[in-house]
């Protein structure tokens, strides 16, 4: 069975609610990891609810959730660059050591 987008909405409010949860204890990347989760599943809602697809890749949610929101103008423009840049944090969260700190694509 194909899964709803409130299926996916459920996810992002459980994946904030991680987020809240472990940035209360001060697990800051944690936090960010799981925050960038929930923007992740949101954004794979209104995908789902507008096309009836899902996109299979990170890279491939940030493209499409710009391209389904550069069509609605009640979604402010702001979002789309919102997910790319928490993307890039989630990276640096996940691989960065020490004082290294590379931007990911």
């Amino acid at each position: 069975m194909k899964e709803s987008w409130r299926s996916y909405i459920e996810k992002a409010h459980q994946s904030l609610g991680e987020a809240r949860a472990v940035a209360r204890i001060e697990l800051f990347e944690a936090a960010g990891r799981a925050a960038y989760l929930a923007a992740y599943h949101a954004a794979q809602a209104l995908i789902l609810a507008r096309t009836d697809k899902i996109a299979k890749t990170h890279s491939g949610v940030r493209s499409e959730f710009a391209r389904v929101a550069k069509e609605d103008p009640r979604i402010d423009r702001k979002l789309a660059s919102f997910l790319a840049q928490a993307y890039n944090l989630k990276i640096i969260a996940d691989y960065a050591v020490g004082s290294t700190f590379a931007s990911a694509s």
